[in-house]
Formats: structure tokens, C-alpha cells, sequence
């Protein structure tokens, strides 16, 4: 199945659904990353969290970050998503690996960590963007990110996180963004079906192995609370805007003198991307250029 978000309501509007399947995207991350399984599954359930976040977006060019600090060997998570449904992310620990949980599941949790903070930076395409903290419940992305929204927002939401890895693999990837909107909130015996239905839900991961389509997510979560799929399917996509004239302007911002050294010493310059590991070479030709356009200033 390609990669894809869609949308939908339950309860006469009072229900909001997302649904996105990650599959190639948590590959492509993975290959450019050289990602461990831990590694794979966090960045990949993070990245799929961010483009469940930017999916209640309304305006063009609209993006969520995403930024994890845990004290687990993992490092840091960062992760930024559009509403256009780009999405690309990085991990400060990309080798790390960790023997299963107790489950038998790859153990995010104690890769991220416990003890730290999710920072979500919402930037709504005007103005100054949005920013909310919240401290780690788990570890566990799709735990800490509903924490967020429930404390950070005041949104009651429930969001299921899951990838399956086999054999260097990324054989599904994907997840659920559940929110009770409020005119929705006050009423006690759609939460308490709502309670019970997700306290059977153990997470993306099964949902991915029974090789469900996301209609039939919803559909078998909500078919019988008015539910309405809307007809329209948005591509998602690992996509990082960066480019060789970009690590130019980049390397402007070093000054004449730190680039006539690199052209003395080096004879050329290296950079990377950290959010998808591009390699860009500048030569000792290219950076005498950049020094002779910045000197006709």
C-alpha cells in the first residue's frame, strides 16, 4: 500500500480521525539514516506522529515539529511535517540497538528514555508559531504525544503508533490520531465506549500485521458510530528541501577568512544534512567563486 493520510468523523462530527500508512517514507528514512531497528521504529513512529499533527492544519505551507529529549541512548528525535504531507526527521543515535521487551517488541521506550521532554512547535503559516512542552510519560512516542495533546491542548485524544521491521525490512508503517472534539465531550456513554474500544487497542502495530486497509480501521473501530470517510487521499512522502546552492548560502555565513582557509587548507569544503543525510561537496573552485561574489559586495 502507497504511503497515505486520510481523514474521516465519527459520532455526528463529534469524533476526529486520522489515519496515515508510512511504510516507504520509515524505509527511506532508515536507508538514508542507516538506522538501527530500535532507531528505525522510533524516528518512523515520530515522523508518522508529525504528519498526523499537521493533517489538522488549515493553512498552505502549514508545519509541526517535533523534538524529543529523553534520557534513553537514542538521543534526540526531531521530525518536521507539512500539511502538503512531506515529511523528514533524524535521531541523534542512529546505531543504537536494544534487546526486545518484555513483549517481544522492539523497545522504544527505554531507547528514548523516560526522564525528558516532547517540545511540538506548530507553525500555522502566519504570525509567531506555536510551542508547548510537555514532560515524558513512557518513552513511547504515540504515549507522550497524546500527553501533549491532552495537557499542552485540552484535546482528549488517543493515538496509536506501529511499524514491523523484518530482515532489514520496513514491512508496514503507520498510525492513528483519535480526538473527541467538544461537542462530543460531554456526553458519558460515547466515552465510555470510546474507553473501552481503546483499552482493546494494543497499539498500530497488529492492525499493520492483520494487513488492514485504514477504511477498514475505521470501519472496524467505528462503523457503528455514524462514521464518515472523507473521499479524499493525501500522499505522504520523505522529502527534505535542501540542495548544493543551500549549503553555498550556509557556508557564506562563515565569513572570507574562515572560507579562504578552507580553500588553503582543505581545498574544499564537506557538508552534511542531519535530516537526511545528503552529502553535498563543494570544490576548492566552487568556494573561490563564493569568495570573489562575496567580496564584490
Amino acid at each position: 500500500m502507497i504511503d497515505q493520510l486520510i481523514r474521516g468523523t465519527a459520532a455526528g462530527g463529534g469524533i476526529r480521525l486520522v489515519g496515515a500508512i508510512t511504510t516507504s517514507l520509515t524505509a527511506e528514512a532508515r536507508a538514508r539514516h542507516h538506522l538501527s531497528y530500535v532507531a528505525t521504529a522510533a524516528l518512523g513512529r515520530a515522523m508518522t506522529a508529525g504528519l498526523l499533527l499537521a493533517a489538522g492544519m488549515k493553512r498552505p505551507g502549514a508545519r509541526v515539529n517535533i523534538r524529543v529529549r529523553g534520557d534513553g541512548p537514542l538521543g534526540g528525535i526531531f521530525v518536521d511535517a507539512g500539511l502538503d504531507g512531506t515529511v523528514r526527521g533524524y535521531v541523534d543515535h542512529p546505531e543504537i540497538e536494544l534487546p526486545p521487551n518484555p513483549h517481544d517488541q522492539l523497545d522504544v521506550g527505554r531507547a528514548v528514555g523516560k526522564v525528558g521532554y516532547l517540545y511540538v512547535l506548530r507553525d500555522v503559516g502566519y504570525g509567531y508559531p506555536y510551542s508547548g512542552t510537555v514532560e515524558l510519560v513512557s518513552g513511547e512516542i504515540g504515549d507522550d504525544v497524546a500527553h501533549y495533546l491532552a495537557h499542552s491542548e485540552q484535546i482528549p485524544s488517543v493515538i496509536a503508533l506501529g511499524s514491523v521491521l523484518k530482515t532489514e525490512q520496513v514491512m508496514g508503517a503507520g498510525g492513528l490520531l483519535v480526538q473527541v472534539l467538544p461537542k462530543a465531550a460531554g456526553d458519558p456513554e460515547l466515552l465510555d465506549t470510546l474507553e473501552s474500544r481503546f483499552s482493546q487497542l494494543t497499539g498500530f502495530t497488529p492492525l499493520l500485521q492483520a494487513g488492514l486497509s485504514l477504511k477498514e480501521v475505521f470501519g472496524q473501530l467505528f462503523g457503528d458510530l455514524d462514521l464518515e470517510v472523507f473521499p479524499e487521499v493525501q500522499l505522504l512522502r520523505f522529502y527534505c528541501p535542501c540542495s548544493f546552492d543551500r549549503m553555498l548560502g550556509a557556508l557564506k555565513l562563515l565569513g572570507l577568512a574562515e572560507l579562504q582557509d578552507m580553500v588553503e587548507k582543505d581545498h574544499g569544503a564537506e557538508a552534511v544534512c542531519h535530516f537526511c543525510n545528503q552529502v553535498y561537496q563543494a570544490t576548492e573552485a566552487d568556494l573561490t567563486r563564493l569568495i570573489q561574489s562575496e567580496s564584490s559586495w
